[in-house]
């Protein structure tokens, strides 16, 4: 039967698909509540918003504030990393009510005297609940309100703000409704703002042609550092099969000498928990995930789930593998790709329960024995949604400071799936959004529809898989626009390197987003001393996201009308509007593009402004609300900060 209540609560936001999933924040941030609450009639109703850390005993409470039409707000801060708890709860404020109906028909000219005596009684029923400045506040309301001498001080005090605070804070709730219950999932900070460098730890070598080792790859943890990135991820670090190993530029046949994808996980030599052994030991690697930490910068693993044909799975589990008739196992495609080296795994195995807890204990090898905390995960679209969600439900209740990135450039709700499955942060389609028009639609979409509750977006502008035409052969002005673009719009950022800042980026074939000779498949030998205008102006947006707050959040963000489709503008600020920035961009590699810029002067909340560049130091004091700006290719962008 259903349960006596007079409240309707609907439209509790925010949620994702009636609370299946949690919503996402990092420890600080505040949750913005709405709801819609109403009852019958017109009586006076309180509304609130509890919530809870699941280690926390007691619920937090926050009342909620009407706005207009029945909508109600409140905002409550996440202070602990884990799961919360929160719910909307709604009442008849019985005493309030009866505060306000009598205030009403005492202006009214009634005689209320019936009325002080219920008051009485609503004032006596706190009585227990009340300080004791406040018992004896209450007491003397209870007296004058039963005795008619005291009319006139009793109608006095019937609307009294001390008489409503204290009703406020010890309401009745008789037949309170509530919500469903909903769940916020808290990360540490670098879930939201983290700046990534990739590099192929084989190419770390000093020699020409000789395989690098993670020995060589703390010598490089300096200039990672000082180019202000503090996340570094390899490609996967293990045995790589021998079976259908691939050759250079993605050769269906190795030469003799060639290393093969590391992707293609898994030899005689060991499989996921194992390091390649020319790369060094699970020893070497733990010194340099540590000396990684020193120089403030966290190794993110490659979690790739997918074999070699002589992977070690194949042999000792072979049920986890899909055998055709001809006792062979089709190799993974991703069309027109061919990986002829990777095995998929089979997750509709009969044994999947065993398959779920091996791959587990991968992960928490890695976490628990080499003290890693970020994993990026090869493909996760192609493996179950649900065994993500339990998988990393299961870290997280050991292990909260985990973070995985899903690097899925797929169908946009299975990219969401994902998200909401859990995944602190994703791949996006910025690679390809090269106009203003496709820039501004698809950060607006990150940024204001559902998205901004579950979707970490992580702006990449190219990857060893990826060479996006926009970046094929092209010139300085493309990539430093390109890098600041990604490291502005989100608060989390990566490029590989040194690929990127040393424009290596010719392409395969025309038509094809693939690098030729490609370092997915060989060794390569870099200068890693070389410093250029891309690496100098990386270095220097990098420190400013490091002291700017609103360039470490993604969805504070407006974009500001221009009149040149060439020049894109946008205006950040943080949770707490201390720290505001403005941004200009030139999208016209070549040519030197000027127009006006309008400012947000309601957000802004000054005028003139006052804004200095952060880039060149130059300073600026704009008086009105379109502005002039003229910006070269050769720095094609002005980042302003502005001055409270």
């Amino acid at each position: 039967m259903q349960n006596q209540t007079r409240i309707v609560i609907e439209n509790v936001l925010p949620q994702l698909d009636g609370g299946a999933f949690a919503i996402k924040r990092i420890v600080g941030q505040t949750v913005h509540v709405t709801a819609n609450v109403f009852p019958d009639g017109h009586d006076v109703v309180a509304v609130c918003v509890k919530y809870k850390h699941e280690a926390d005993e007691n619920w937090g409470e926050v009342r909620m504030i009407p706005k207009v039409n029945d909508e109600w707000y409140a905002d409550f801060k996440v202070e602990k990393q884990g799961s919360y708890t929160y719910y909307v709860e709604g009442w008849v404020d019985y005493a309030l009510n009866w505060q306000h109906g009598t205030e009403r028909k005492i202006q009214d000219n009634q005689y209320v005297k019936s009325e002080l005596l219920e008051g009485a009684e609503y004032v006596e029923a706190i009585l227990n609940e009340a300080t004791q400045d406040e018992k004896g506040y209450l007491e003397y309301l209870a007296s004058i309100f039963k005795t008619e001498s005291d009319y006139d001080r009793a109608v006095s005090e019937v609307n009294s703000d001390r008489l409503k605070s204290i009703f406020t804070k010890y309401p009745t709730r008789l037949l309170a409704n509530k919500s469903l219950d909903l769940q916020v999932y808290v990360d540490r900070k670098k879930a939201l703002f983290s700046t990534w460098y990739e590099f192929f730890p084989r190419s770390a070598s000093e020699e020409d042609g000789k395989h690098g080792t993670f020995k060589d790859c703390e010598r490089l943890l300096p200039r990672v550092a000082q180019m202000g990135f503090d996340t570094l991820y390899f490609p996967p670090i293990h045995p790589i099969g021998e079976v259908n190993r691939k050759g250079k530029n993605n050769a269906t046949n190795a030469e003799h000498g060639d290393v093969g994808s590391p992707w293609g996980i898994g030899s005689a030599q060991g499989g996921h928990k194992s390091t390649h052994p020319e790369l060094g030991s699970i020893e070497d690697f733990k010194s340099l995930v540590k000396k990684a930490q020193d120089w403030g910068i966290e190794v993110a693993m490659d979690y790739a789930l997918q074999a070699a044909p002589d992977h070690p799975y194949v042999k000792d589990f072979p049920q986890w593998f899909k055998w055709r008739p001809d006792g062979t196992v089709q190799y993974a495609e991703n069309p027109p790709k061919k990986y002829q080296d990777i095995q998929p795994i089979y997750f509709e195995s009969s044994d999947w329960k065993n398959l779920w807890k091996e791959l587990l204990d991968v992960a928490l090898f890695w976490i628990e024995d080499c003290n890693i905390k970020i994993f990026r995960v090869d493909n996760p679209h192609t493996k179950p949604f649900f065994f993500w969600g339990w998988l990393i439900g299961e870290i997280k209740k050991k292990h909260p400071d985990v973070l995985f990135l899903a690097e899925a450039f797929t169908r946009p709700k299975i990219m969401n799936e994902l998200a909401k499955q859990g995944f602190s942060q994703s791949y996006t389609y910025f690679t390809w959004r090269n106009s203003k028009s496709e820039l501004t639609e698809y950060v607006t979409e990150l940024t204001q529809s559902e998205q901004k509750e579950f979707y970490r977006p992580n702006f990449w502008p190219n990857t060893p898989d990826i060479n996006p035409f926009a970046l094929q052969n092209a010139n300085e002005s493309m990539h430093l626009q390109k890098y600041f673009l990604a490291a502005t719009l989100s608060s989390s950022v990566g490029i590989y390197g040194p690929v990127f800042e040393y424009r290596v980026s010719e392409p395969m074939a025309q038509g094809k987003e693939e690098y030729i000779n490609s370092e997915k498949y060989q060794v390569y030998k870099w200068d890693w001393s070389i410093q250029n205008k891309i690496t100098l102006l990386i270095t220097k947006i990098n420190g400013i996201r490091k002291e700017q707050a609103s360039l470490q959040q993604t969805n504070n963000i407006d974009f500001c009308e221009t009149n040149n489709d060439q020049i894109i503008a946008y205006y950040k600020y943080d949770d707490d509007l201390q720290n505001k920035t403005l941004m200009i961009v030139n999208l016209d590699p070549h040519h030197t593009q000027q127009g006006w810029v309008r400012l947000p002067i309601d957000k802004v909340g000054v005028n003139p402004i006052h804004i200095v560049d952060l880039i060149t130091g130059n300073s600026y004091l704009w008086d009105r609300e379109w502005n002039f700006v003229e910006i070269s290719p050769d720095i094609p962008f002005h980042l302003f900060k502005i001055q409270q």
